[in-house]
């Protein structure tokens, strides 16, 4: 990509409308790039795309209806010619036992979180090949570097999310496309107050486990330590680097947490090697 391609990305973000999408695509916009904002209801985009009429369009996007997505992708490009970064953030936590979740909310979670981000990459994928580069973020969670009880479910749909980016990032990475996996710690945005659906159903047993972290959980609303404007910034960083990480873990609490996963992590195959090693065949050469 030349330079003037790199002062002018196209950006195509979905889940606008507050948190991590608001903040990367303002923060975007005031670098003079080129995005295409999208959530539920376009109108929540409405002073956005005012402020930056030129190089802003809001557009109305569910990422579980694919014949939208589709539509979404293709008006993104006929508006700017071309598509840069794909920023899958579209998404809602879900919190309560595992046992204590219908099915159809379990099945919820994953279509709005897994398969409305698969669904993205797919429509945009082909766009990205012909062009010969482009820049896929996918924005998980720090449920994935270790999970909660409680999380069981929105936990599972990002480390789907993140299997199938790392797989992704070997099959694109000589078509001249990359992959970025944001792992955000707890920051200051609506996601408790507004991005979180709860169990239907209550099982006094897990009070002391997935219901403890529920109650906490209401009590960092509005308290969490990181900045989402900060977080835009470091996004973009990652973005405009000719060698981005896979991974870019946002916060010191989900950084420590990375750390101290995968320093017990260690610790456990290393107690164990003497049970796991010695599985292969003999060998007889």
């Amino acid at each position: 990509m030349d330079e003037s391609q790199t002062s002018s990305r196209v950006w195509l973000i979905t889940g606008c409308s507050s948190g991590f999408g608001a903040a990367l695509a303002a923060a975007a916009l005031a670098r003079g790039q080129q995005v295409v904002a999208t959530a539920r209801n376009a109108d929540a985009l409405g002073k956005l795309a005012a402020q930056f009429p030129k190089t802003c369009r809001a557009l109305a996007l569910d990422v579980t209806d694919s014949s939208q997505v589709k539509s979404v992708v293709a008006a993104a490009v006929k508006a700017f010619g071309r598509l840069d970064v794909v920023v899958n953030n579209a998404g809602y936590g879900l919190v309560g036992a595992f046992e204590e979740l219908g099915e159809e909310q379990i099945a919820r979670n994953f279509e709005t979180n897994l398969f409305g981000a698969l669904g993205v990459i797919r429509a945009a994928l082909p766009i990205l090949r012909a062009q010969g580069s482009g820049h896929i973020v996918n924005i998980s969670a720090a449920a994935v570097i270790s999970n909660y009880a409680g999380f069981s479910i929105y936990g599972a749909t990002k480390w789907a999310l993140e299997g199938v980016s790392e797989s992704l990032a070997a099959e694109l990475k000589p078509l001249g496309i990359k992959v970025t996996i944001v792992q955000p710690g707890p920051f200051r945005t609506d996601f408790i107050a507004r991005s979180l659906e709860r169990a239907g159903s209550h099982i006094a047993d897990y009070d002391r486990t997935s219901g403890k972290f529920s109650r906490f959980l209401e009590t960092m609303a509005g308290k969490q330590p990181g900045d989402p404007a900060k977080a835009a910034e470091a996004i973009i960083a990652a973005v405009e680097s000719e060698a981005p990480p896979l991974r870019l873990i946002l916060g010191k609490y989900a950084n420590d947490k990375a750390r101290k996963k995968l320093a017990a992590a260690e610790r456990e195959r290393a107690a164990w090697e003497y049970v796991g090693l010695p599985t292969d065949f003999t060998s007889t050469l």
